[in-house]
């Protein structure tokens, strides 16, 4: 007869936070978001820490290299999803990890004698009114110039002539060298007024610009997520299929951090990759593993070596693993089980495991909740793919403005190597995941904004000003379905449903 676990399968929305007392130090400007992202022993450091305690889902339609950037640039992690060819996974990383904070790669490339109105359609294709001009086109090759679409009309330019006629050559363009400081370059840019400055290695390849706007621009995002040569910082994706050709070339991409993509973590295919990684590379590779929906789960995955270990399994909201297959468990009651072995596992060893929580969450206070259940951090899929920098395209239906978002286990992505249980086939028997749409919401700047000041404030009445302090602190009700419509709005008719109906 199969086991019978008695407690209630809960999610999220079943618990509400109760206030605690709000103190003098309890100011939203006081609250600290850092969280370890890699396991750490007792008294020492992870060597990784989110400044805001989010990463992106390891999906097609979420995590590219400009999510990637984006979110470190808030002081998250992508991890690049894994469901592409090595080589244009390890590329994205590569592109990641070039594009320093204020110094920025340009995309915008030409070779010498390229006609003006390539460089044109080009300038509108990217939106970068700055296009360089190097020896083989490229966005490293020598630098030969550069020039704007202030350097010619269109009206009256021969638009065959070759760009050389327009560009500012080399001799005429302030550069300066590479390792100069982004202080320094701003420093530049103001002396000789100009709004763009070329960086240049010692052969006069081209490695970075540095725009007017940038030092500011890192000004402005103090809480940047930064390697120790001020790169961004990126995760990759992976599975236990290919792990072999794909970590390697992950790793001489500089990626900072790998996470196995699976809907079921529990498994040996798992402990054999993170015993690859441990006998290959030793601590130097950082690995998260999962997902695990108990105790069990994450001692063998702790057991195993993992840096970092993922909760949940068919919380997603394009998963449909638990209709397809009967599979899972509800979030929360997933959560509070793992993080209770992660406590255990700490004070019985000394080392520390993160947990993320991957899944379930619908509204922003479920954040919130899931840290005060005792993650570290959590996984976002169709959170973040509603932003621009998604990889996907913002579509117009029935007068909406929406995102395409579709699910890993989808036939639109087929990741068979993220389902498949051994049979090594290459293909997706069945799906467990849905192809949608979601409501665009604009930037990840402007929306991350809010979120965190929502999670700070609730901190804030919870008497606690640090997410260890929450978890610390956090006392959780029950809550009927009765007081979940108390909840929300009720007994009132809404002024924009009454606008509507007139």
């Amino acid at each position: 007869m199969a086991k019978i676990i008695e407690d209630v399968s809960r999610t999220f929305s079943e618990f509400l936070l109760l206030p605690n007392l709000t103190d003098e130090r309890c100011i939203p400007s006081n609250v600290s978001l850092k969280t370890p992202l890699v396991k750490f022993k007792k008294g020492e450091e992870s060597k990784y820490y989110a400044n805001v305690p989010f990463v992106s889902a390891i999906m097609q339609a979420v995590s590219g290299e400009q999510m990637a950037i984006a979110l470190a640039r808030e002081g998250g992690c992508s991890f690049i999803f894994g469901s592409q060819s090595i080589e244009s996974q390890a590329q994205m990383v590569r592109n990641v990890k070039r594009h320093k904070a204020g110094f920025i790669d340009s995309d915008s490339n030409v070779k010498s004698g390229t006609p003006l109105r390539d460089v044109i359609a080009m300038i509108e294709k990217t939106g970068h009114s700055t296009v360089t001009i190097t020896e083989d086109g490229s966005a490293n090759g020598k630098f030969l110039g550069l020039v704007t679409d202030k350097d010619y009309r269109i009206s009256r330019a021969n638009l065959d002539a070759p760009i050389d006629d327009f560009m500012r050559p080399r001799k005429d363009t302030v550069c300066a060298r590479k390792g100069i400081s982004l202080s320094e370059a701003n420093d530049m840019i103001w002396e000789n007024k100009i709004s763009c400055l070329p960086i240049l290695d010692e052969n006069d390849n081209l490695e970075h610009l540095v725009f007017r706007k940038d030092y500011e621009d890192k000004k402005n995002n103090p809480e940047s997520l930064l390697d120790d040569n001020k790169r961004y910082v990126v995760g990759a994706g992976i599975n236990t299929r290919d792990y072999e050709e794909r970590i390697p070339a992950l790793v001489e991409a500089g990626v900072d951090m790998i996470c196995m993509d699976s809907s079921d973590g529990y498994s040996v295919w798992q402990k054999n990759t993170i015993e690859w990684v441990r006998k290959n590379y030793g601590d130097s590779v950082k690995i998260g593993a999962g997902n695990v929906v108990d105790k069990e789960g994450f001692y063998y995955l702790a057991d195993a070596g993992a840096d970092f270990i993922k909760v949940g399994v068919g919380g997603g909201s394009i998963c449909i693993t638990r209709e397809t297959k009967g599979i899972g468990r509800g979030q929360a009651s997933a959560l509070m089980d793992v993080v209770e072995a992660r406590n255990e596992y700490y004070e019985r060893t000394g080392v520390y495991i993160p947990v993320c929580s991957d899944g379930g969450i619908v509204h922003d206070y479920h954040i919130t909740l899931s840290l005060a259940m005792g993650a570290d951090f959590v996984m976002m899929g169709r959170y973040f793919a509603r932003f621009d920098e998604s990889p996907t395209k913002v579509v117009k239906r029935n007068g909406s403005f929406l995102k395409e978002y579709w699910g890993e286990g989808s036939n639109r992505a087929r990741n068979w190597q993220r389902y498949d249980l051994g049979d090594n086939k290459n293909k997706l028997s069945f799906e467990e995941g849905v192809d949608s749409y979601i409501p665009y919401a604009g930037t990840l700047k402007d929306n991350l904004a809010i979120t965190v000041s929502k999670i700070k404030s609730t901190m804030c009445n919870c008497g606690a000003i640090t997410i260890p302090e929450l978890q610390e602190k956090s006392r959780l009700t029950l809550v009927s379905s009765v007081s979940i419509k108390e909840g929300g709005a009720h007994d009132v008719m809404l002024k924009d449903i009454e606008s509507a109906n007139h």
